[in-house]
């Protein structure tokens, strides 16, 4: 272990976000550090007199960093797409470092160690740069996921294209609140999905969206900004399936609303959620009239399929 190298992920963000930066960092690993010197000069004087740094009384004490530690022979990219997701969803501003590396650098050399993937018993995601002859039956969805997350390697990613794999049905209308890379929606128009509606709060995401959906001749997929539920109109009869692969605290604030734009049988997948906040999610959803019809358990990771009861 003492030779390990590590990739660090910085967070900073005005103090007051500090605890849901550090929320969402900790989804992603352990490893962290927290920089917070706002009570440095309160807490330390009088204890620590002249021996306090003069360094550390001069730091900005209206920001704080959170920095995850990586091993550096595994890709960071799918963690640093989620982190700026989690974030954008629940209105953290934010700046991101990654170990000294530009993100130009980073968004090519992490390419590396992103291959395809088969997800459920159909899907296989394939990145753009790589080649993939299909087996009989399997589907393939190409992806560039750039700076958006989802490029299926990520435990959430892959436990909601199962799901959709059990629920999507020819001619279906889906819908997928924050989309990041789009990969949940073109994975259902090519289940079947007659129209598909993405959106994401993060314009990079909705650009990338668009880009991925076109790569993959799905013009079905329609991808535009919006946050979580404002500007998504319901089709007549509402959507056959819905899909949010967010965080924990954003799927509680849709539980009371999502209903109104699901179909009289339309199944909500929703995911992003660690084991550790798996009862305060099942616990609102029920309390909106949902029930559990499935569910799935990855490395800590917890993705669930409800549906209105009757």
């Amino acid at each position: 272990m003492e030779n390990t190298k590590w990739t660090q992920i910085k967070v900073t963000s005005k103090v007051e976000s500090l605890d849901d930066v550090t929320a969402v960092m900790s989804m992603v690993t352990n490893s962290l550090m927290i920089e917070d010197y706002s009570d440095a000069e309160r807490e330390l004087d009088g204890v620590y007199g002249d021996l306090i740094d003069e360094e550390l009384l001069k730091k900005d004490k209206t920001v704080a960093s959170v920095s995850a530690f990586i091993p550096a022979d595994v890709s960071s990219a799918d963690q640093v797409s989620f982190i700026k997701e989690r974030l954008s969803a629940i209105g953290v501003d934010f700046e991101l470092e990654l170990d000294g590396v530009s993100e130009e650098d980073w968004a090519d050399s992490w390419k590396q160690y992103y291959k395809p993937i088969k997800t459920g018993k159909k899907i296989v995601i394939v990145p753009v740069w790589e080649k993939y002859e299909p087996k009989d039956g399997e589907i393939t969805v190409l992806m560039d996921p750039g700076m958006a997350f989802g490029t299926g390697t990520h435990e959430t990613t892959r436990l909601c294209a199962s799901l959709l794999e059990k629920y999507v049905k020819p001619g279906d209308r889906m819908l997928d609140v924050g989309c990041g890379s789009g990969i949940l929606a073109i994975c259902a128009a090519k289940l079947g999905a007659a129209e598909c509606f993405a959106c994401d709060i993060d314009p990079v995401s909705v650009r990338i969206a668009k880009e991925n959906a076109e790569l993959n001749g799905t013009p079905n997929v329609v991808c535009e900004e919006s946050d979580l539920l404002k500007s998504v109109v319901a089709p007549d009869g509402g959507f056959d399936v819905c899909t949010a692969n967010i965080v924990a605290d954003v799927i509680i604030r849709l539980a009371p609303d999502v209903g109104e734009y699901l179909a009289e049988d339309g199944v909500l997948i929703v995911s992003g959620i660690i084991v550790e906040r798996r009862d305060e999610v099942v616990a609102a959803l029920k309390g909106e009239g949902f029930e559990i019809i499935d569910d799935a358990t990855e490395n800590g990771w917890y993705c669930a399929a409800v549906r209105k009861r009757a």
